[in-house]
């Protein structure tokens, strides 16, 4: 009987260091997958309306930026200027070196370097705002809005984006169950 206590003594200490030991190996595995890859994000409140509603869930892909730069007409999760504590999540609209000309809500850019103006075909953009805004981008700078033009705050109000403030793209859209999709937004 004692050698029976002392075995089930062995393999309940056995078992705590098998726990113990996945455990250290799951965080060996996701803190950095979380700190380096990819993370969750919230989306809180209107300002990307129609594309991303307040309480989307998505994942951002963190990787991918320290490859390629972002294209035009690319969301991205930022961190607010401002407040680096806080993250928005806009679409990108200039870049840099480049003019932004807004009139009459259409927005125009201009590209110096290579003597070129064009007009952005912004099909996502249902709630435009009538107005008239002019900005040259330094280097490293972008200029990014929402989607809901009437109801955002964006480089428009705080100024352009300094590339050290871009955090990642959106990958997956998992929640609201009915709209999950992989590259939510994807202007293309």
């Amino acid at each position: 009987m004692a050698q029976m206590d002392e075995e089930n003594k062995t393999k309940k200490i056995n078992s705590f260091w098998e726990l113990v030991r996945y455990g250290v190996i799951a965080l060996i595995i996701v803190i950095p997958f979380r700190i380096f890859i990819a993370q969750p994000y919230v989306v809180s409140g209107s300002s990307m309306d129609p594309t991303f509603k307040d309480a989307d869930y998505l994942i951002v892909d963190q990787l991918s930026k320290r490859f390629e730069d972002p294209k035009r007409g690319d969301v991205l999760i930022i961190r607010y200027p401002k407040d680096p504590s806080k993250f928005f999540i806009k679409r990108l609209i200039g870049f840099p070196e480049e003019t932004v000309l807004i009139t009459d809500g259409v927005v125009s850019i201009y590209d110096e370097t290579n003597e070129k103006s064009f007009v952005l075909d912004e099909p996502y953009v249902i709630f435009k705002k009538n107005e008239n805004f002019s900005i040259k981008l330094e280097r490293d700078e972008y200029f990014v809005m929402g989607d809901n033009r009437a109801g955002s705050s964006d480089s428009r109000i705080w100024g352009p984006l300094p590339k050290k403030f871009i955090i990642g793209k959106p990958i997956i859209r998992l929640l609201p169950l009915n709209k999950i999709d992989k590259w939510p937004g994807l202007s293309e």
